[in-house]
């Protein structure tokens, strides 16, 4: 069954990303949900194959999710759509299965360097995970699935797409890489999905996505899924999609259910004494540390192993080989600990993740839903605990705001002397705030660059977003 014709609206390619916000209208085209996609608990009921049905009963999987539930059929249906869900609640298989099943139910050859589905990622380890999952879901349906990104060779990626591919999952700089050597074409893709939507359409990724999709056909399906999708991106995103259903398996930016979470205020000098004290506790079998910079995981691994705690590092200055291996490690358990930048919280599967450690508190909130839902994947629990320095008071009242929760103060020895958010006085009443000092409100101007991202004194942030590179 071929995806029906959705011509995509006009869109801003060659002008300014924000021109788009200004010109589209935010949810206007989006389809109400069907109430009867509520009842159905197996997958057979969302008209699911009985090739792909067999390979999701040999991954274990016994019932659809949320996501899945509400996406598959519109999928199905050829519609172009906008999933949002928490992380951890099967979003890959939800866009997955039913490319798989259209694919191989109108099965024609991709034909020489061609692409029938296109999937797009933020970085290399979601991509890998991404092409897992295809091949793992359409192992009986006869379905190809390739992966290219950077960091490796590019002679063989351009090997393996002279043949064509049923489905490419790629990184946007090494697609264009491939484009530009005329090893892929993509004027016949019939879906064309972003995986962490508003990741892949942020500054640092729209110029290349929209040189990407330049090249595609205009009558195409189109799927968005993400876990946040923040109004700037999701107005943005109505550029790319014609009559989208939007399905929302759970509150935009809420934390997933399953995950404890709290926040410990200690001063920045002690963060390194307060993990090794933490890490004595035999439940944390598996852990994600998450740090601001590059520089700063270095430090924190050579700190953890002078205390004679093992830990692998993953970051973008390292290379594939030592990324991959690092992961690798961490998922054989021969690595108790991995300590990561913002580039993992959106690229990390791993089911049994007991913890993850906000060492650092992101600039970004959104990226603290990402971060935390590395853990209580899969039906399981997890904790989340975060360090809270002084001078980052202001991220986690943005992180509250965003989550529409507080986040429960853990008291430690560290914590002593260290007041919390709110142990801090308020200014008197009609007092105003030092001209140049920040509001404590979205949109405030930051005094000062921090390592990592952010804007200088004086100069208002664009989006609220910091700038990220394509991988």
């Amino acid at each position: 069954m071929r995806a029906g014709p959705h011509e995509a609206q006009p869109s801003t390619f060659g002008f300014s990303p924000f021109f788009a916000v200004a010109s589209l209208r935010s949810g206007a085209i989006e389809a109400p949900l069907s109430e009867s996609t509520n009842s159905l608990t197996n997958f057979s009921d969302l008209g699911v194959a009985a090739g792909l049905l067999k390979a999701l009963a040999a991954e274990g999987y016994d019932a659809p999710t949320a996501i899945q539930t509400e996406a598959i059929p519109y999928v199905l249906q050829g519609r172009d759509l906008i999933g949002l869900a928490q992380t951890g609640t099967g979003k890959t298989a939800a866009f997955a299965i039913p490319i798989l099943q259209k694919l191989s139910t109108n099965y024609k050859p991709a034909g020489h360097k061609s692409v029938r589905a296109l999937v797009l990622a933020p970085t290399r380890e979601l991509a890998a995970q991404i092409a897992d999952s295809f091949r793992a879901y359409g192992r009986f349906v006869g379905i190809a699935a390739q992966v290219v990104f950077g960091g490796v060779p590019i002679g063989k990626q351009i090997n393996a797409l002279s043949r064509g591919a049923d489905v490419l999952v790629a990184t946007p700089g090494r697609l264009l890489d491939l484009v530009q050597q005329r090893a892929v074409k993509l004027e016949n893709v019939e879906i064309l999905v972003l995986d962490e939507a508003d990741h892949m359409m942020d500054m640092g990724f729209i110029v290349p996505l929209n040189k990407i999709v330049k090249l595609l056909p205009k009558t195409r399906q189109t799927l968005f899924f993400s876990a946040t999708m923040p109004k700037e991106i999701a107005d943005l995103a109505h550029a790319y999609v014609r009559e989208p259903v939007r399905v929302e398996a759970h509150r935009v930016a809420s934390a997933a259910v399953r995950v404890e979470q709290s926040v410990i205020h200690v001063h920045q000098k002690q963060k390194p004494q307060l993990l090794i004290d933490l890490l004595k506790d035999p439940a944390i079998s598996r852990a994600l540390v998450f740090a601001r910079t590059k520089h700063g995981a270095n430090k924190l691994v050579a700190t953890l192993e002078e205390a004679r705690i093992h830990a692998e590092a993953i970051h973008g200055n390292k290379s594939q080989g030592q990324r991959t291996r690092a992961l690798e490690n961490f998922k054989s358990g021969k690595a108790r600990l991995l300590v990561a930048t913002d580039i993992a919280a959106r690229g990390i599967d791993i089911d049994d993740v007991s913890h993850v450690f906000n060492y650092d508190l992101p600039e970004v909130p959104e990226q603290y839903v990402h971060r935390i839902g590395r853990t209580a994947r899969a039906g399981n629990g997890g904790i989340a605990i975060a360090f809270c320095a002084p001078d980052e008071r202001s991220d986690l009242r943005a992180i509250e705001r965003l989550t529409k929760q507080s986040v429960p103060v853990q008291d430690h020895a560290f914590s002593a002397g260290v007041a919390s958010v709110a142990e801090q006085q308020k200014p008197p009443r009609g007092q105003r705030p030092a001209a140049g000092k920040p509001h404590g409100r979205p949109g405030a101007y930051r005094q000062k660059r921090r390592p990592g991202g952010g804007q200088q004194s004086g100069k208002p942030a664009q989006s609220g977003r910091p700038q990220q590179r394509a991988r």
